[in-house]
């Protein structure tokens, strides 16, 4: 006499789907008794932890590696004004043999885009990376040029408007004036502190004057070639996909040759780190000059900075990756103001103040922040 025993009843997927259907972001589909789907669950519930994990990981390499690397070139600065050539070339030079290990293996993988467009691209990062360096030799304190090169949304929106054919919202052009604004008024405080500082005679005080609007114009004009370095990534980011760690390579990689311009001032620099007075390195014992050991650390940092920005770019949105980066210049400028003691009156924290809360509008920050916690509170209702 045979028994017929019915077959366990699968457990419906719909209730597991409905509570991750806001975050998984799907639309509403038939729903099956498949199990695939559950493991597609499960295996988001694991991706979730890892990114969140990775985002983590990424922001603490963000603010150490950023945050110690202004703090290496300050020291640089400091004792040889000029060095800037001498920090970008090493910087150039570790970021493209790192690269060319372990993104290219050794020349064999083959880039995705174009060399021809990297050309354009590596012509304008490397010209934005030396004048932004050579800048300081051109009376521009630390402070003033982290808060100018904060300015880069205006330059974003500017060049937008005219090749992009952009448009915006009022809160937009609201953030845009307050950072300009700000960046405006860092300036001229600066500017009277430069003259002040400069001025033995009437003729020096105007020298150094002019010297250090030179300055300025090469900063303005980094900055406006940056953004259209970035609207070009763009494009080429659609066309071709984005491959940010090849761009990271090709754009570090390909400017080197263009640094044997610069032979003579890297040289010259090279032996005047090597006169610096020596450090004993702990661990090995053993004395290095300690300009060379600073041009190391800054390198290193460095590295570290660009890949917490690169793992942040692929885990998160960009909102979340620009205010991640703003915390961090605030932050590197409060240490230079503090650890360094450079001249900040005032109005300069006014100024630094008004151009963080207008790039903190123009992220659109609270209005994310206040649509998240009423979806959490969605959330709750709905359990």
């Amino acid at each position: 006499m045979s028994t017929t025993t019915t077959p366990p009843r699968k457990k419906p997927v719909a209730f597991i789907l409905c509570r991750w259907k806001k975050n998984l972001n799907v639309r509403s589909s038939p729903i099956t008794n498949e199990r695939p789907a559950t493991n597609k669950i499960c295996k988001h519930r694991k991706t979730c932890r890892a990114s969140t994990m990775n985002t983590l990981f990424a922001i603490a390499l963000v603010f150490v590696g950023c945050c110690s690397n202004v703090v290496f070139l300050e020291l640089l600065v400091r004792d040889f004004p000029g060095c800037g050539n001498i920090v970008t070339f090493a910087q150039f030079a570790f970021i493209a043999l790192e690269g060319f290990i372990f993104e290219t293996h050794f020349g064999r993988k083959k880039p995705h885009i174009p060399l021809s467009n990297y050309v354009i691209m590596v012509t304008m990062f490397f010209t934005v990376s030396v004048i932004n360096n050579y800048a300081l030799n051109f009376n521009i304190a630390m402070p003033l040029h982290m808060i100018f090169r904060s300015g880069s949304l205006i330059a974003n929106m500017i060049l937008g408007i005219i090749i992009l054919k952009k448009r915006y919202s009022a809160s937009k052009y609201l953030s845009i004036m307050l950072v300009s604004l700000g960046i405006f008024i860092c300036t001229i405080m600066s500017a009277k502190q430069v003259s002040v500082e400069k001025g033995a005679t009437e003729e020096d005080g105007f020298y150094a004057f002019m010297h250090w609007i030179l300055g300025i114009a090469m900063l303005t004009f980094a900055l406006l070639m940056s953004a259209r370095m970035g609207i070009f990534q763009e494009t080429l980011y659609k066309k071709y996909g984005k491959h940010s760690k090849e761009a990271l390579f090709y754009n570090h990689f390909l400017p080197l040759p263009g640094f044997l311009l610069l032979s003579t001032d890297i040289y010259r620099h090279a032996v005047l780190f090597s006169q610096s007075s020596p450090v004993e390195i702990p661990v090995i014992g053993q004395s290095v000059p300690v300009m060379w050991l600073y041009l190391l650390m800054n390198v290193i940092t460095q590295y570290v900075c660009i890949r917490g920005v690169f793992i942040l770019t692929t885990e998160c949105a960009s909102l979340t990756v620009t205010l991640v980066v703003t915390l961090r210049k605030f932050l590197s400028l409060i240490i230079s103001i503090l650890y360094f003691h450079n001249p900040f009156t005032a109005w300069h924290w006014v100024g630094t103040a008004v151009v963080f809360l207008g790039t903190l509008l123009y992220t659109e920050v609270w209005s994310s922040i206040r649509a998240a916690m009423k979806g959490e509170k969605a959330d709750k209702k709905a359990e």
